[in-house]
């Protein structure tokens, strides 16, 4: 199956970002060709597997709390 093809307000929704920003975001990332897109005649589409994927490579795990002990100090 094709992967779906997204407008730009699209992806700025699936990234959380059209309230704040609008689609001032997913342009920046197109412009610094920071995420794979379409061009398909005048306009700009960004396949739903390039959003996806921008967010996975994006997103950081939270650290474990490790517990540490106290050495005294001498």
């Amino acid at each position: 199956m094709a992967d779906r093809l997204l407008t730009v307000a699209q992806a700025a929704e699936l990234l959380g970002t059209l309230e704040t920003s609008g689609e001032r975001f997913p342009r920046r990332l197109i412009e610094q060709r920071r995420i794979a897109f379409v061009k398909v005649g005048r306009y700009v589409r960004i396949p739903e597997s390039a959003v996806e994927a921008y967010i996975k490579a994006n997103t950081v795990e939270p650290v474990t709390a490790r517990s540490r002990r106290l050495r005294a100090v001498v």
